[in-house]
């Protein structure tokens, strides 16, 4: 219950709100200080300072007193404009496997005329984990911070609520502002480490696209969506004509007969959970577009056709990673 009470109250008092996009301006209202430890020490020497010139009736006592106090003053003043009208933006986040680390770009632009400096920023959960980088901004210029989290489970993992705090210059105070930028991260299941040997079964076919046929080499043809980049006829490449947009070709076989490739949810050991024969499969098409070989993917509702690539192979991972139990 208190809990949850601390949580409405820090919702409230701090403005914890949704995910936000697009740029983000921290205006005078998302910026909070408080002194930090520093600055409360400070204050009891002066509050003792003032007590004791007060006492022994000392003038230069009272004058040090206040040239402190105007100093905790100014120095209040430069830590808050150290962090306000600061703009944010959300920048590229790519795709991991589960285990590995989600990298979240932040474009953080300081458009005043004066520098800051020391603009700590990081997960606000994860602070101990990942520790906050330190970022400095000249006038009128931007930077760009990656932060990383660790992934413990495949789907989308959205970016935790960050935390940009400054004690600039003095140290005698804190000021911080938070946000949490509408950012995620699609993460991958984690391929099996030791995996089958990949399923080549099903229909048979000649088209010399396998790994059998390399041997009866039949001669060139013009480039297929799906060839290799072994298979293109270097040869003949550097022989057509450099000065126009010449076709590529590639090398064609004959008398291969391979079997087709495919990746089938369904047909994964029943012994084996959901999460297992999702790891297998992301093996299986790794270890696929690894070895040139097109293959077709069934995952459920999901059905691709034999295909090989970097679109094909995003394609059936981003299925992965997503797929839910009917």
């Amino acid at each position: 219950m208190m809990a949850f009470i601390r949580r409405r109250i820090d919702t409230w008092l701090f403005r914890l709100g949704k995910a936000e996009s697009g740029e983000v301006h921290l205006n005078q209202r998302r910026v909070f200080i408080m002194p930090s430890a520093a600055g409360c020490a400070f204050f009891g020497v002066l509050v003792l300072l003032f007590i004791g010139s007060i006492n022994y009736t000392l003038s230069l006592g009272f004058g040090l007193t206040f040239l402190l106090a105007s100093c905790a003053v100014i120095d209040m003043h430069l830590t808050w404009r150290n962090l306000a009208h600061l703009y944010l933006a959300a920048g590229r986040v790519q795709a991991v496997f589960t285990g590995e680390e989600a990298r979240f770009e932040l474009h953080l632009h300081n458009r005043s005329k004066h520098d800051r400096y020391a603009i700590w920023i990081g997960f606000l959960d994860q602070e101990k984990t990942y520790p906050p980088q330190a970022v400095d901004l000249a006038a009128h210029g931007s930077h760009t911070v990656t932060l990383g989290i660790a992934t413990t489970q495949r789907g989308w993992l959205a970016a935790p609520r960050l935390r940009l705090q400054t004690r600039f210059p003095l140290g005698l105070l804190r000021a911080w502002s938070y946000w949490k930028p509408d950012m995620q991260a699609l993460v991958y299941p984690q391929p099996e480490a030791v995996a089958p040997p990949l399923p080549l079964a099903g229909s048979v076919t000649r088209d010399g696209n396998g790994t059998a046929g390399e041997e009866d080499f039949a001669g060139v043809r013009a480039y297929q969506h799906g060839d290799t980049i072994k298979r293109l006829s270097w040869r003949h490449i550097a022989r057509l004509d450099t000065h126009h947009d010449s076709p590529l070709v590639s090398k064609h076989f004959e008398g291969g007969a391979v079997s087709e490739l495919t990746l089938d949810f369904a047909q994964m050991p029943s012994s084996l959970d959901t999460e297992q024969r999702l790891s297998r499969m992301t093996r299986w098409v790794l270890e696929a577009e690894s070895q040139g070989l097109p293959y077709a993917f069934r995952l459920g509702a999901t059905v691709f056709p034999a295909a090989i690539g970097a679109a094909h192979r995003d394609a059936c991972l981003r299925a992965l990673a997503l797929y839910q139990l009917p």
